[in-house]
């Protein structure tokens, strides 16, 4: 099953590209062969899912292949990674149908990139040895260096794709570094073995700066911030969906089953650090946040703050921080891709710009859109009911434990998130309709609505049953730190 996850998306591509797109019967198959191939990826996972036993803390659906020359191919799933395929499965046919009318050009490789992007995240959080996590860690970059500088809008585009391209390769040539000298200690990459291993704690320090600062820069943390806004800001919808929603998860996710699990001393040791950097990266990004005048460039910020408090989770040392840090991460990928349709997609193609002094009085001809923006602003300032809510709560429980001066720091950043959301809607929203918009303009489509109600749905009733994941990986994150 897990084989048929990373195939699906790549079997779709190999459909497309035969075609041509001279004709529109042409365009319109490759459109309709994309979703098909998405939304079939999406239902093999459920099937994952519904057959994945949480009663365990081994990897399940392991699959391996010792015959490659690459290297040790195998792949498995545990109750760590299983939600960020889901998610990954999840989130490809959003990014696919956000785009389906304004890429008209080279849609057929806008299309393919999108597929093959899908397979390489799906391999990353599948993955089960060290050297082929790098691999596929990097393996996106290009193709997203490319997606920013051919479908990306905005003269400073080459400057966004330079800038990821640099900082992503900066903090991985560490990693690598990393890899090689842990490779020189335990003879292996396979984290199942790795996992057993003991390591010093004088030669886990080096090891845990080493990947820590790859994954900083991907997360990423102060000072390290300077691309991803730009990054959001040139690239097209698609582009900052998935950036938003599953790309921001790489270092999610390597933090935990690097971090926590291979240098456990290292990780405590550094955890003072950590949790300062996340601080100051949190304040410094909600500050920056209620400045902008870009509404991508706004909503990018706000993806850094949230992702500050993820931070304070998982260095939180305790089940309640690193669940909730979990929760966090899979809510902002939900409710961030919808605020970045709400005003890169609806509100752009509707008024042509991004600036929020150009933009008032919504409300008046966009009511339906109104209020699905109202309920989405809301969940990023993390109210009762929403998903995000019970990430942060948790997250900030959990590092209440450790150190409450932090947490308490840490709960600025729901108030400071309070101003900027609540600051975006209103301005847009209300006031008089503003006379640099020429023309009228029209309510969501049936396509937008259901893009929006998509994305909705999961943050409620997760934010409302929570136990359907916090069951799933309680196990796991239990013998995560106890082990």
């Amino acid at each position: 099953m897990i084989t048929l996850l990373i195939l699906i998306p790549i079997i779709g591509s190999l459909m497309i590209l035969p075609l041509q797109e001279d004709y529109k019967n042409n365009k319109n198959k490759i459109k309709t062969i994309a979703i098909t191939t998405s939304i079939l990826n999406f239902i093999v996972s459920i099937f994952l899912w519904l057959e994945f036993d949480s009663n365990t803390n081994q990897y399940q659906f392991v699959t391996e292949f010792d015959y490659l020359p690459i290297g040790h191919l195998i792949f498995g799933v545990d109750g760590i990674s299983l939600y960020f395929v889901l998610l990954t499965t999840f989130i490809t046919p959003v990014a696919i149908l956000s785009n389906y009318n304004n890429i008209n050009v080279n849609i057929k490789y806008f299309l393919v990139s999108l597929l093959i992007l899908e397979s390489l995240q799906l391999a990353l959080f599948l993955i089960l040895d060290l050297l082929l996590f790098y691999v596929f860690f990097e393996s996106v970059l290009p193709l997203f260096f490319i997606k920013i500088l051919v479908y990306g809008s905005g003269e400073s585009r080459d400057r966004s794709a330079n800038l990821l391209f640099l900082y992503t390769l900066f903090g991985s040539l560490f990693m690598a570094l990393a890899i090689v000298q842990l490779y020189s200690y335990t003879y292996t990459t396979d984290f199942q073995l790795l996992s057993l291993c003991d390591i010093s704690l004088e030669g886990q320090k080096l090891l845990w700066l080493a990947f820590f600062l790859a994954f900083a820069i991907k997360t990423p943390l102060w000072p390290f911030t300077g691309w991803l806004y730009r990054a959001h800001a040139d690239s097209p919808l698609a582009g900052s969906i998935l950036l938003a929603a599953t790309i921001l998860k790489f270092a999610t996710y390597g933090y935990i089953r690097i971090l926590i699990n291979f240098l456990p001393d290292a990780t405590n040791y550094f955890g003072p650090l950590v949790q300062t950097i996340a601080i100051v990266t949190l304040i410094y990004a909600s500050l920056s946040t209620i400045i902008q005048q870009d509404t991508k460039t706004l909503i990018a910020y706000s993806s850094i703050a949230h992702m500050s408090i993820v931070i304070l989770g998982l260095f939180s040392n305790n089940i309640q921080g690193i669940e909730g840090a979990i929760l966090l991460a899979l809510a902002h990928g939900f409710v961030s891709p919808a605020l970045f349709i709400c005003v890169g997609g609806i509100i752009y193609d509707r008024t042509g710009t991004r600036v929020i002094k150009y933009i008032r009085g919504l409300v008046t001809y966009m009511p339906i859109f109104t209020i699905l923006f109202f309920i989405f602003t809301l969940c990023n300032t993390g109210i009762p009911l929403s998903l995000n809510f019970l990430g942060e709560q948790l997250s900030l429980i959990g590092i209440w434990e450790v150190n409450p001066i932090i947490s308490a720091l840490g709960a600025s950043g729901i108030v400071l998130s309070a101003c900027y959301s609540i600051f975006l809607y209103n301005r847009i929203s209300y006031g008089k309709y503003s006379p640099h918009m020429n023309k009228l303009i029209l309510d969501i489509s049936r396509r937008e609505f259901i893009l929006l109600m998509t994305l909705l749905i999961p943050t409620i009733l997760l934010g409302i049953f929570p136990n359907v994941i916090l069951e799933s990986i309680h196990l796991s994150v239990s013998s995560l730190l106890f082990n």
